[in-house]
């Protein structure tokens, strides 16, 4: 399956993985929030409960999408964040990695913080 975030000025499609965490969401979606933005990280509100998994990992490659058990969010990193070591990109804490970015996360720097993100199912 696969989800589209639709910011204002951008898209970026991802597909699902099988896991917990990506079923809980997929079953919440249509949902909105407002992006927060930590270094090259956009994170935002999801209306979804899910414990934290057992690979759950702080430390993601640009493009793997992430769900932040203690927002509780979506965390879309794709780059440094403050707390990086080198070049990582590290989010604050163990995170739920749920989907794939189907194009590159780069593109994420032009997103500002309050920006509404709309989040939907495609398939």
């Amino acid at each position: 399956m696969r989800i589209r975030f639709a910011f204002a000025n951008l898209s970026l499609d991802a597909e699902l993985l099988d896991t917990p965490t990506a079923r809980a969401i997929a079953a919440a979606l249509p949902c909105a929030a407002r992006v927060m933005t930590w270094g090259e990280e956009v994170y935002f509100d999801v209306p979804v409960r899910v414990a934290r998994e057992s690979d759950a990992r702080a430390v993601v490659t640009p493009g793997e999408i992430a769900y932040w058990p203690e927002g509780p969010a979506i965390a879309i990193g794709f780059g440094r964040t403050p707390i990086s070591r080198g070049e990582e990109t590290r989010l604050a804490s163990p995170c739920n990695v749920f989907a794939q970015a189907l194009s590159d996360v780069k593109a994420l720097a032009a997103v500002r913080a309050g920006t509404t993100v709309t989040v939907t199912l495609l398939d």
